[in-house]
């Protein structure tokens, strides 16, 4: 089962239900990362020991297929890009972001502005126009996180430097994301070179230099950010990331993660106690609409012109 949902279907409306069913799925994943990393700067755990422990339970789940040869057919120079850009640039900005902002800023910076970013990148290195659809829908997607951000999103003093720490996190994404559509690698392939292009290079720099609480944290704070960052939101997500990125493409996978800011705010309500008001509510609303708009097939999409 997990076999043919990874590999790549020959009939193109299978293909494209796979995509949409692993893009559903890491709208659930990504969100219930923000909420765990953001546990996880209220903890005893530093953001260094985060993706220590993100690093090494992934490279210690897809060791067995690194073993086996999944990286045979690509070039170890591409394994480091993807080790660097989904994997340290990623999560290390991230992490540190976490603790100099709250969480809902990590919320709308790094999945909201992650369509705008890859647009962007698919835009100039892959030849992807932006159609009239997709423009209508970002701009849309736009105006409900601004919503969702709010007058809050200042509120918070000395946030800014969490605030461009994020950003970073989402470039370095979105270049992994454009760089693996542009080098046709399989989801397995690039979860894989993601662990084995990061692990090796920070796991021994983070217990030698870096500082480190791990050894004063509940051995169950431990183990949940060890198992939810490193197996779901790492190995997990990167699968299913992956594939559907095989499938639809980046402009479009990205579209979904403009959600997440969405069901964070409202899984936030009732877990952290963290109430919407009412521009927050239209704010959800319209993420979804503009959502919706980007990944319907219409016969008026039609791309624009490419300067």
């Amino acid at each position: 089962m997990i076999a043919a949902v990874l590999g790549a279907s020959r009939d193109p409306a299978t293909e494209r239900r796979i995509g949409f069913g692993c893009a559903v799925a890491i709208l659930f994943v990504w969100t219930g990362f923000i909420l765990a990393s953001r546990a996880g700067a209220r903890g005893v755990l530093t953001p260094w020991d985060l993706a220590a422990l993100r690093f090494g339970v992934a490279l210690v789940v897809l060791l067995p297929l690194i073993l086996r040869g999944v990286l045979r057919d690509i070039p170890a120079r591409r394994i480091l890009v993807m080790g660097a850009t989904a994997g340290l640039g990623f999560a290390l900005f991230a992490y540190n972001a976490f603790a100099l902002a709250p969480a809902a800023h990590g919320a709308v910076l790094l999945p909201g502005a992650l369509p705008f970013v890859t647009a962007l990148l698919a835009w100039a290195w892959l030849g992807e126009g932006p159609t009239g659809r997709r423009t209508l829908s970002l701009v849309v997607v736009a105006a409900g996180i601004a919503l969702l951000a709010g007058s809050e999103f200042f509120a918070a003093p000395g946030a800014w430097r969490g605030d461009i720490l994020f950003f970073i996190a989402t470039c370095s994404y979105a270049v992994f994301i454009v760089l693996v559509e542009r080098w046709r690698v399989s989801a397995t392939q690039a979860t894989a070179a993601v662990a084995l292009g990061a692990a090796p290079f920070y796991l021994p720099t983070w217990w030698l230099a870096l500082p480190s609480a791990i050894g004063d944290a509940a051995w169950q704070e431990v183990v949940f950010q060890g198992v939810y960052q490193g197996l779901v939101a790492m190995v997990l997500a990167s699968l299913l990331y992956t594939r559907a990125l095989v499938a639809l493409g980046s402009t479009t996978v990205s579209l979904f993660t403009a959600v997440v800011p969405a069901l964070a705010a409202l899984a936030a309500w009732p877990v952290l106690e963290e109430p919407l008001g009412l521009g927050a509510l239209a704010g959800v609303l319209l993420v979804t609409l503009g959502m919706a708009l980007g990944v319907r097939r219409g016969r008026v999409d039609v791309p624009l012109p490419r300067p």
